[in-house]
């Protein structure tokens, strides 16, 4: 049977999250340990040893790009800031919707208002055991308790639904009869054990409840219970869904519209009994064991009609909450519907509809979620129930730039109404000419030689997990895209799918896989007119790390920087760099996909925002003959099962660097001659790789040596006399980023079939008696890669054909214009 249909359903569906709670900022005094497990006390030291702790670190650290330990991703949490992490998670996650009940007492918890920054469409539901807490606190009257069902009527209008408690409290076996006079008992019981006041006495709670369903009812509003594990405050017992039978069957309930959370864990099975209720399976997923969750889920269709069973995080407090109920509610799902196929139970079809359904339509239908019922904030902050930016978006204006890279580095985009997206392109695509992999820099036609002409045409396919809003232009998203041959083949010359097909490699071959961080320099350039003619100054002409001239575009990289943490993207450092005008952004390493990915999106945010400004951004290499060039130094490490491998285990080891680090980067400086025409693949590139111009021009490796091309680093934080990563200073801006990996990658394959030894290291200032000058030209580099069969292994034959004619045409036009660099400011 092929699922495929089925994987991509349940990988692509926007999910509406129904059931979470809020956030709390960093410095919360919440420990974070709390994102993995609920227990408290001494339970909490053998909580790392649960199988749901394990897995749900290891996943949290593959997503930031961390080591696999509490230590290092708190770590990671605070240098990134809750902003970044957040957008990350969110981003991964592919949530649409929050609805948040906020009656958890956390510190430092945001509004509801702030978590529209990570979702378009934020909630309220309420809940009800504390706003009865909360008018009791405030209340000197004993009475006055009965103003509960008053209030909850006047509020009715701006919540999407009402929760209950109940089971933490006094448990689920409601008493249906329970009279106002025993309810005043119970609550005089609650009341002298002074305040804050804690709702717990079983009658009051029962009264409260039915008061509460009784407006639900009549406002038709839903009703979410917890039921089965839950807070250690928690008698399982009394959790038992069954226990609601007396309320279910109450004729003044029976059109109740009644959710039970938490799967009802460990009573799934008699959850799905219960035919006239809706069941939510947060917490179930991800906090059981991957044969829990696929388990429990199992057990809640074995009765339960698909249009009544439906997801939620439960997220709470921690981003990281929300990405792992998501992610393993994605696997679970399609575990358990490709089941259902396999035993005959659904058709695949049927399986696919079943999947949304479960991830959003259920959820949708039961809490009314429309485009038609957004209200206003009340006195209780409540969000919209639609975000009316998410109304706008909606509408035939919204527009989608569908983003690729060319074999010449130039960022290009189709781009599509957002109607039109939604209902075809996303799953068939866009048409494009086959050539568009041969372009040129200097004007739009193929190279020669190329194998590429304006016959025949591909697919632009959207990457649907990296669709995102885009910033600086509000009704605007951008996805990336891979070039197939139809939907569902890859075309041999797609960038991305090269450096996927070499990161393959290394993994089957030795179990790694590569993490990279890019540094982007660029220049910031104002328009004067001259004598009639426009020309291109810098935006200023203080020195490295003024802090004057960061001073002057403070405004500038203070939206810069929002931008790209808001796209879920790590900054780590900007400052002024040397040149006139000229600044640096550095990125947070991630895998080498990831980063390629984010290193597009992040010089789109840096181009548009200085536009927004009246500036030019460039990342040519060398806008101006006579000032320092721009380079995109892209850190590298090898990690393995979590672990950075590149840096050696103690500093006994030679040069701080691992056995498997040091063939690895062998491999890179053996072919770094051929790598240049990926990385710096334009001849203004040569004009950049200068002696003393910190961008390496000699073939060597160095300890933190600036001058030299690979340059051995341990910023802060290493273990002194160790390694954690190496840098390459040859790549800039024109590179296509995926290709210039993938050749990075190829050659420290090489390194590592091949056990190549890493010679000495250079750690003064290169002596050109004694080393090898790299290519000084892309003439030379191109020869170099002429002569290197191992990249077309990698890269692929065709591709490299491309790759070649492209580089010869450039050579070609660019000696013969001599003054041609000057518009490359406008390309890259």
């Amino acid at each position: 049977m092929d699922f495929s249909e089925l994987r991509r359903t349940v990988e692509e569906v926007e999910l509406v999250d129904a059931h979470a709670h809020n956030i709390v900022s960093i410095d919360s005094n919440f420990p974070f340990i709390h994102a993995f497990s609920e227990a408290y006390g001494d339970a909490v030291s053998f909580s790392p040893h649960s199988l749901s702790f394990k897995r749900s670190l290891r996943d949290i650290a593959e997503l930031y790009g961390s080591e696999s330990s509490l230590e290092a991703i708190e770590e990671h949490r605070r240098v990134s800031g809750l902003q970044s992490i957040s957008t990350s998670c969110f981003k991964a996650a592919g949530i649409s919707t929050l609805l948040i009940d906020d009656g958890l007492k956390f510190d430092k918890k945001h509004d509801l208002e702030w978590h529209r920054s990570f979702t378009p469409v934020v909630g309220r539901i309420l809940r009800i055991e504390r706003v009865a807490e909360e008018i009791l606190d405030e209340m000197d009257l004993l009475g006055h308790w009965i103003h509960l069902q008053k209030h909850l009527s006047q509020i009715a209008g701006e919540i999407f639904g009402f929760k209950s408690i109940a089971a933490y409290r006094s448990g689920l076996e409601i008493n249906p009869n329970v009279t106002a006079i025993e309810a005043e008992e119970g609550l005089e019981q609650d009341l002298s054990a002074g305040k804050p006041v804690r709702v717990a006495n079983k009658n009051f709670v029962d009264y409260i409840f039915l008061q509460s369903l009784e407006v639900a009812q009549s406002y038709d509003l839903p009703m979410q219970i917890h039921t089965g594990f839950g807070d250690k405050d928690l008698d399982m017992r009394l959790s038992n869904p069954l226990h609601l039978r007396a309320v279910l069957e109450d004729k003044r309930f029976l059109k109740s519209r009644i959710v039970i959370l938490h799967a009802s864990y460990p009573f799934s099975r008699e959850a799905s009994y219960l035919a006239s209720i809706y069941l939510d399976f947060g917490l179930a997923i991800p906090k059981l064991s991957v044969h829990g969750m696929i388990s429990s889920v199992k057990e809640l269709l074995e009765l339960a009609p698909i249009n009544k069973v439906m997801f939620s995080t439960d997220g709470y407090a921690f981003p990281e909450t929300f990405y792992l109920g998501a992610k393993w509610s994605r696997e679970v799902v399609f575990a358990v519907l490709r089941d259902a196929c396999i035993d005959g139970d659904l058709s695949i079809p049927e399986a696919v509809e079943a999947a949304k359904d479960i991830f959003a339509r259920n959820a949708i239908r039961f809490y009314k979620i429309s485009p038609t019922n957004s209200l206003a904030s009340s006195e209780y902050n409540v969000v919209s129930k639609l975000n009316t930016s998410s109304s706008s978006l909606e509408s035939d204006s919204s527009l989608v730039r569908i983003i690729f890279v060319d074999g010449s580095g130039q960022h290009r985009c189709r781009v599509v109404p957002k109607k039109r997206f939604d209902d075809a392109v996303s799953k068939n695509g866009v048409g494009l000419a086959r050539c568009i992999m041969s372009m040129v820099s200097f004007m739009d036609a193929p190279a020669e030689g190329s194998g590429l002409t304006a016959v025949g045409e591909i697919r632009l396919m959207p990457d649907l997990s990296t669709k995102l809003r885009i910033p600086w232009s509000e009704h605007e998203e951008m996805v990336l895209c891979d070039m197939q041959i139809k939907a569902g083949t890859a075309w041999e010359y797609c960038p991305r799918e090269a450096l996927r097909r070499v990161s393959k490699i290394l993994k089957d071959e030795f179990n790694l896989e590569m993490k990279a961080g890019f540094e982007n320099e660029f220049y910031l350039l104002k328009s004067i007119t001259r004598e009639g003619n426009e020309e291109w100054l810098p935006f200023d002409s203080s020195h490295y790390c003024s802090s004057s001239a960061f001073d002057a575009a403070s405004q500038i990289f203070r939206e810069i920087s929002a931008a790209i943490h808001s796209l879920g993207i790590s900054v780590e450092q900007l400052h002024a760099e040397a040149g006139n005008g000229q600044f640096e952004i550095a990125l947070g390493y991630t895998t080498c996909n990831k980063a390629a990915d984010n290193l597009i999106y992040a010089r789109e945010a840096v181009r548009a925002i200085a536009r927004k400004h009246g500036l030019l951004a460039t990342f040519a290499p060398k806008y101006k003959l006579d000032d320092l060039g721009s380079g995109s130094h892209v850190h590298l490490s090898l990690w393995q099962n979590g672990k950075n491998v590149f840096m050696a285990k103690d500093e006994s080891s030679k040069h701080g660097i691992s056995t498997t680090g040091k063939e690895f980067m062998a491999g890179v400086l053996h072919h770094l001659p051929s790598i240049l025409a990926f990385v710096a693949p334009i001849p203004n590139s040569y004009d950049r790789l200068q002696p003393n111009t910190w961008s390496g021009a000699y073939l060597c490796w160095g300890n933190d040596n600036k001058e030299a091309p690979l340059r051995a680093a341990s910023p802060p934080g290493t273990p002194d006399g160790l390694v954690s990563n190496f840098e390459m200073k040859s790549f800039d801006g024109s590179a296509n980023p995926h290709l210039g990996l993938a050749a990075i990658i190829a050659a420290g394959i090489d390194g590592l079939r091949r056990h190549l030894p890493l010679p000495e290291p250079v750690d003064t200032i290169p002596n050109p008696e004694k080393l090898q000058r790299l290519p000084t030209s892309l003439s030379e580099s191109l020869e170099a890669l002429h002569k290197d069969d191992l990249l077309k292994e990698f890269i692929g034959e065709n591709l490299m054909v491309a790759i070649k004619a492209v580089r010869k045409a450039e050579i070609d036009h660019y000696s013969n214009n001599k003054d041609a660099y000057k518009k490359l400011i406008h390309i890259y």
